[in-house]
């Protein structure tokens, strides 16, 4: 992802910004439908695919877009793998048992996970004090969801939960490593891992869940499935790219801080969840610290 400068949003902006947020919180909300009735890997391959290929069709005639292509699919390749076809298989996985909001809030330590892999994998982005703070907060903020679950206190396994952990894991690795494509189109680096993680997906799913010998799902299963691949991923890429283009990397992290509440109330009010007293502080305990790591909690001394 190209570095781009923090600006101020306009009112514009900020409508962008909380309509990515629901989009986002809404692929926990349409995965949550979708994984009742279609395997993992076989989910994460029609959301990946049909949002390739929408985005194939929407970016395919930028002049130099499949040369560029070309020249870094080893790149995109790995892109593929750990921003789209590892979390995307570890999150379906703990929608399984876990629900949208949960799996919404422990995905939200993202940046947490991203500051920690920079530190021991880059040598420009060490931690100081504001991001020590964040991590710990956002750390802090997680064992709180987790440790029930690993007490045996809560209906929840901690497998599943710790699933989605790990889906927030590789993409701490994808910040990281995408630094590579800076310079590169946003779009075609969206292209090219969404291609990427198709071809990935493509024999695990056809061997592991022998796609074809499964019923047909219910119309509302298939619903979510293009609304999860066409709203909540190339359309989201589209709306995120505009974000970044017009406010910066900074004001559109804030995304980050808007998803699982997204994705708690469209699962209160469409799938009968709830958020307990335990959840709601993980929350709190986790927004606390990737305010800090954004570096939003800091007191400007006067000049």
């Amino acid at each position: 992802m190209p570095h781009t400068a923090n600006r101020s949003m306009d009112l514009a902006t900020w409508g962008l910004l909380v309509l990515l947020g629901f989009i986002w919180g809404g692929s926990f909300f349409f995965g949550r439908i979708a994984v009742q009735h279609v395997p993992p890997m076989t989910l994460v391959l029609f959301r990946v695919g049909l949002a390739a290929i929408a985005l194939h069709l929407a970016f395919g005639r930028v002049p130099g877009f499949y040369q560029t292509l070309s020249n870094r699919w080893r790149e995109l390749l790995i892109m593929g793998l750990i921003n789209n076809a590892i979390p995307f298989t570890l999150i379906f996985l703990g929608q399984t048992e876990i629900g949208s909001g949960l799996a919404s809030i422990l995905n939200a330590t993202t940046p947490v996970w991203a500051v920690l892999v920079a530190q021991v994998l880059t040598t420009d982005e060490k931690i100081t004090p504001a991001k020590l703070i964040g991590c710990g907060l956002g750390l802090a903020g997680m064992v709180l969801l987790i440790g029930p679950s690993a007490l045996g206190l809560t209906d929840s396994p901690l497998w599943a939960m710790l699933a989605v952990v790990g889906a927030a894991v590789s993409y701490g690795f994808a910040a990281t490593f995408g630094k590579r494509f800076k310079g590169v189109s946003p779009r075609i680096t969206a292209t090219g891992q969404l291609t990427a993680s198709s071809l990935i997906m493509l024999p695990l799913a056809l061997v592991v869940d022998q796609p074809w010998t499964l019923p047909v799902p219910p119309i509302n299963v298939m619903a979510a499935i293009l609304a999860l691949a066409l709203v909540s991923t190339a359309f989201a890429y589209i709306v995120f790219f505009r974000i970044l283009s017009v406010a910066g990397a900074t004001s559109a992290s804030l995304v980050t801080l808007l998803v699982p509440p997204a994705a708690i109330l469209l699962g209160i009010l469409f799938l009968g969840e709830t958020l307990s007293l335990t959840e709601a502080l993980g929350l709190g305990l986790i927004a606390l610290g990737l305010l800090s790591l954004d570096n939003r909690l800091a007191i400007k001394r006067s000049r």
